[in-house]
């Protein structure tokens, strides 16, 4: 008797491809936005031999064209670094909510940071979209805030995707 083989193409989340455990910073202690960003742009510096400074203007330089808060307590710091040649990705979650300019008034908890080369434009277009998507998937956010430890959430990322548009 024949077999029949159902294939479902699942989209495979750009943060699952591109977050490294080195990337990953669980109870940030900050008091407030600057701070955060400070700690993100040490952090690829320490871990990728980035520039800092550079990082952390293009971040700033971001935030003063409008908040990258998205509400619901996240918020999507990103930038273009022209010295990258591949996006670089990181996931904070902070010990404490701080202000973050948010459209819903509520303080942010987690930070899902996009940092891309000036050229791969549709690469970025992607992981705000899939960005959108985890902050729309509250069991995901939950499962996400529960994380102890780097491995979880790891594991959470790699385990969340999404079925392809229909055209």
């Amino acid at each position: 008797m024949p077999c029949l083989l159902v294939v479902v193409f699942l989209h495979m989340n750009s943060f699952s491809r591109y977050l490294y455990p080195e990337n990953i910073l669980l109870n940030l202690c900050v008091e407030d936005k600057t701070q955060a960003l400070m700690h993100i742009a040490a952090l690829m510096e320490t871990q990728h031999q980035l520039d800092r400074g550079k990082i952390l203007a293009g971040l700033c330089a971001r935030e003063k064209l409008g908040s990258t808060a998205l509400g619901q307590g996240v918020a999507l710091p990103h930038a273009q670094i022209s010295e990258l040649h591949r996006p670089m990705m990181a996931y904070v979650s902070l010990a404490t909510p701080i202000d973050f300019d948010s459209p819903d008034g509520l303080p942010v908890t987690e930070l899902f940071v996009l940092l891309f080369p000036s050229e791969r434009v549709s690469e970025h277009l992607q992981m705000l979209a899939d960005v959108a998507g985890f902050v729309c998937d509250l069991p995901f956010r939950k499962r996400l805030s529960e994380s102890l430890d780097i491995a979880s959430v790891l594991d959470n990322f790699a385990s969340w995707s999404i079925a392809p548009a229909s055209t």
